[in-house]
């Protein structure tokens, strides 16, 4: 938090301010538990709101940046890692936005809430942060050109390389505990998930903009009790907007996006429905980008073991098969304890695969835990 902001509450009332507002926007942040209207109210109604349209147009530099007339919005960094001293690491960066009603104004006027989450995994310890903002100040925000997405000292910054493709990225963050800092470069283009961008979450329709640059390769290091790490790896950077994407009985969702040893990669995700099967959607990606959408039920997600992770039962192994593309892998946790122990908890955290192919990726579990 930055001291030298002008804030009209003390700072322990900024903060529960700040925190009521968040509660309020709930619908923009994909991580409160489960409610009668979708999860974290994702399936309300986004009166006011712009909604995704399947005729996509996407634009870039322009589309890096945020969409204020749209209620939920996200920049989401995750990094499998290999540290000199032999272990495997893990780390998420994600900025989320919140709009409050469509539009921006400036100073404290303005509608849009923002929320950082940084974590940073081992195979024995899992470390979270988290930053809270009001739009308007200064305090947390995003440029498109060149691209930056900050919330205080935390960073994700362009240094170089295609704008369109955010081609070289720094990224910072720092929590109790531990830090990071990281240099990226993409090596392939941008992918569009569902139809060209247009990603469907249900047999209602809801949908989101969704796009991904899942070809970073990573060098730097992360800073922990022991001393700094050298680390090198992999990332996978996630853009979505919406403002209403799921149905009001959907009440969580598992996500993973795979870095395959042959070069292709796999995100899916399945949406867990209490009133009728899961809902589920793939993208395969060759080595080179080129990427094949796959509709609801060509992936199947089944959960093999579960973990006792903060007094609830949440399943941290797991049966992956596209059958089209001949792939039956097991996802294993390299810390089954990656509990986002954030205001909206989840859990998140790297994953090894081992079956018809090898590998690391990650996976995020939403609408688990304790009520």
């Amino acid at each position: 938090m930055n001291d030298n902001l002008a804030h009209p509450f003390p700072r322990a009332g900024w903060r529960n301010a700040l925190g009521g507002l968040l509660l309020a926007a709930t619908a923009s942040l994909a991580h409160a538990p489960a409610s009668a209207q979708g999860y974290a109210g994702l399936g309300t109604e986004a009166e006011g709101f712009a909604l995704p349209s399947p005729e996509t147009n996407f634009s870039f530099p322009r589309d890096h940046g945020p969409h204020p007339d749209f209620r939920i919005e996200w920049w989401y960094l995750t990094a499998n890692l290999s540290g000199e001293d032999g272990n495997e690491y893990g780390i998420q960066w994600t900025l989320f936005r919140s709009a409050l009603q469509p539009g921006e104004a400036d100073g404290w006027d303005s509608p849009q809430i923002w929320m950082g989450h940084a974590g940073l995994t081992t195979p024995d310890a899992h470390f979270v942060a988290e930053r809270l903002a009001r739009g308007g100040i200064g305090q947390a925000g995003v440029s498109a050109h060149p691209f930056e997405a900050w919330i205080d000292d935390w960073q994700m910054r362009q240094t170089g390389g295609s704008t369109a493709t955010l081609g070289s990225l720094s990224l910072s963050a720092r929590g109790e505990g531990f830090g990071y800092d990281l240099s990226l470069q993409s090596d392939g283009p941008l992918v569009f998930q569902g139809n060209d961008g247009y990603s469907v979450k249900s047999p209602d329709g809801q949908a989101s903009y969704y796009y991904s640059q899942p070809f970073y390769r990573i060098t730097g290091t992360l800073s922990l009790a022991d001393g700094p790490v050298r680390v090198t790896g992999e990332g996978w950077l996630d853009r979505e907007w919406s403002s209403q994407p799921l149905s009001e009985t959907q009440d969580g969702w598992d996500w993973i996006s795979l870095h395959l040893a042959t070069g292709a990669k796999l995100m899916g995700f399945r949406l867990r429905d209490r009133a009728g099967e899961p809902f589920t959607s793939a993208t395969w990606i060759d080595p080179d980008g080129t990427a094949f959408p796959y509709s609801d039920g060509h992936l199947s997600l089944t959960p093999l073991a579960a973990s006792d992770v903060s007094g609830a039962d949440i399943p941290t192994s797991w049966q992956v098969d596209l059958p089209d593309r001949a792939l039956s892998v097991t996802l294993s946790a390299l810390n089954p304890q990656s509990w986002m122990s954030t205001s909206f908890p989840y859990w998140e955290g790297p994953v090894m695969i081992s079956g018809t192919h090898s590998g690391r990726g990650y996976l995020e579990m939403t609408g688990y835990g304790p009520e």
